[in-house]
């Protein structure tokens, strides 16, 4: 029990530390406002501000790009693990694109698909997709070759074989991509609303920068975390219950 407790103990002790930090004046509290104060600002100040609305724009992006990519990376992984051939000619384009950040395409991505939401959603889908694709494929690869054979002399169909043993193999390494993708997804979705936006967490940020707004700006990073939070968590109980077997995921 106390280790369920402690991931929301930890956060709650650093925030009292912040706050005696800066009601002591061991913090600037003009770019370390007290949580209290940024809190009451988040709760009472933002939703005037129209908060509700740059959270909702943030999650349309996130999702959909999110949600493209993910799947995506899973159907290409997954059929690279099963082909040698494709796994020939993808993989290299793979492993040549994978190291460029992906936030440095962002002004081809804008470039071709104009300002709007559509540009935020298909870098998001650009970030998310190598992640699950990567531990998609390295999930495929893990599965015991005995598997294979068996599957070979029963003459299990193809489409039995990926649904009874690949993707049940594949699956612990599945939900590693998708867990890593989601807090990469958060960074994309920020960053590429700092400009070409007039809506979202990321340009509330921004704004709130170039206006010296520190608690509007701290109201948006804790959003943020917010988010990150409950997305990682909701994935967590999702893995529990879909592969309670995998060491790590009963607690």
């Amino acid at each position: 029990m106390k280790y369920k407790l402690i991931p929301f103990i930890s956060p709650i002790f650093a925030l009292l530390i912040w706050e005696i930090c800066a009601r002591t004046g061991i913090l600037d509290v003009r770019f370390f406002p007290a949580p209290s104060a940024i809190f009451y600002h988040l709760i009472f100040v933002s939703p005037e501000e129209g908060i509700i609305d740059d959270i909702l724009a943030s999650l349309n992006r996130l999702l959909w790009g999110y949600l493209a990519g993910c799947i995506l990376g899973i159907i290409l992984g997954i059929s690279m693990g099963m082909s040698r051939s494709l796994r020939a000619a993808i993989y290299p384009i793979i492993a040549l694109t994978y190291p460029i950040p992906k936030i440095a395409i962002l002004p081809l991505i804008m470039l071709v698909f104009g300002i709007g939401d559509l540009s935020k959603i298909v870098i998001v889908a650009i970030g998310s997709f190598f992640l699950v694709l990567i531990n998609t494929l390295h999930g495929v690869d893990s599965i015991e070759r005995i598997y294979h054979d068996v599957c070979a002399v029963y003459k299990i169909k193809r489409h039995n074989f990926i649904l009874k043993v690949i993707l049940p193999g594949a699956l612990p390494a599945i939900f590693t991509g998708l867990k890593l993708a989601i807090g990469y997804s958060l960074v994309m979705v920020v960053a590429s609303e700092f400009s070409g936006a007039d809506k979202g967490i990321g340009y509330l940020i921004w704004q709130s920068w170039e206006t010296f707004s520190i608690k509007s700006m701290y109201a948006g990073i804790f959003v943020i975390g917010a988010m990150g939070f409950i997305f990682s968590y909701a994935l967590h109980a999702l893995e529990r219950r879909l592969i309670p077997w995998k060491p790590g995921v009963s607690g």
